[in-house]
């Protein structure tokens, strides 16, 4: 009880209390989102993101599946009717999967067994446990559109999920980013590889949490699919985390 109750406090000081943050991130996401707009945050957490978004205006659909964070999410936003927030995880079809959380660092819950196996090798993740694994609904990308409308800004941020999110995508979104994380690369590429598959698109990257473009990206052009990769593969040495922000060609 006392471990989960650091991690959710961690993440709460984390997300909602570095001075400055919230202003960065609305000066970062304006380029995205304007009143009215609607954006969905797939692995809402703590919502530090939707709290930006509010700010500048927009609707935000927020999904998450930890209960402790769908708890915290409704405390903040229950009052707010531009803000929803569904207690599940998106996926490449609807049923039902398992996460698995890590009480001292929630921040890095997954659905992925697979991403969890990768990644507690890496130094980054040393000491991380994932002790507890709760059943979650899953719903698709596609299924989320159907019922709330195109989104102008999509954040997939689901350690590891990433791919299996965008499976349950079938045609191009207006503006999305994905989490890039060094010790799972290949599921960058998965990812890259599946928005290829819907047409051409082009991609910038933001090192984690700075709010602020890689001077290597592109430029307000990006790079395609291929400079992408390389820049990550260049990047990979540094062993630190981004995201990548995707739009159609």
């Amino acid at each position: 009880m006392l471990t989960r109750a650091y991690g959710i406090a961690r993440s709460l000081a984390m997300y909602h209390g570095i001075p400055g943050r919230q202003r960065r991130m609305r000066e970062f996401y304006s380029a995205f989102l304007e009143p009215g707009a609607l954006a969905f945050d797939v692995g809402a957490h703590a919502g530090n993101r939707v709290r930006a978004w509010r700010g500048l205006g927009a609707r935000v659909v927020a999904i998450e599946p930890q209960p402790d964070f769908v708890r915290i999410l409704k405390v903040l936003f229950d009052r707010d009717d531009d803000v929803t927030v569904l207690p599940m995880a998106l996926g490449a079809e609807p049923g039902t999967a398992r996460l698995g959380i890590s009480r001292a660092t929630p921040t890095v819950s997954s659905m992925s067994s697979d991403w969890r196996r990768t990644v507690s090798d890496d130094a980054g993740f040393a000491g991380v446990r994932w002790q507890d694994t709760v059943p979650v609904q899953v719903t698709t990308l596609d299924q989320l559109i159907a019922e709330h409308g195109v989104p102008d800004f999509c954040k997939i941020d689901v350690e590891g999920f990433e791919a299996d999110v965008v499976a349950g995508l079938s045609h191009p979104l207006p503006a999305l980013s994905f989490e890039w994380v060094p010790a799972a690369h290949d599921d960058a590429l998965a990812v890259i590889a599946r928005l290829e598959s819907l047409g051409p698109h082009r991609y910038r990257y933001s090192p984690v949490e700075t709010m602020r473009w890689d001077p290597d990206a592109g430029g307000e052009d990006g790079l395609d699919a291929e400079g992408m990769t390389a820049l990550l593969d260049r990047r990979r040495p540094l062993g630190r985390s981004g995201d990548v922000y995707v739009t159609p060609a």
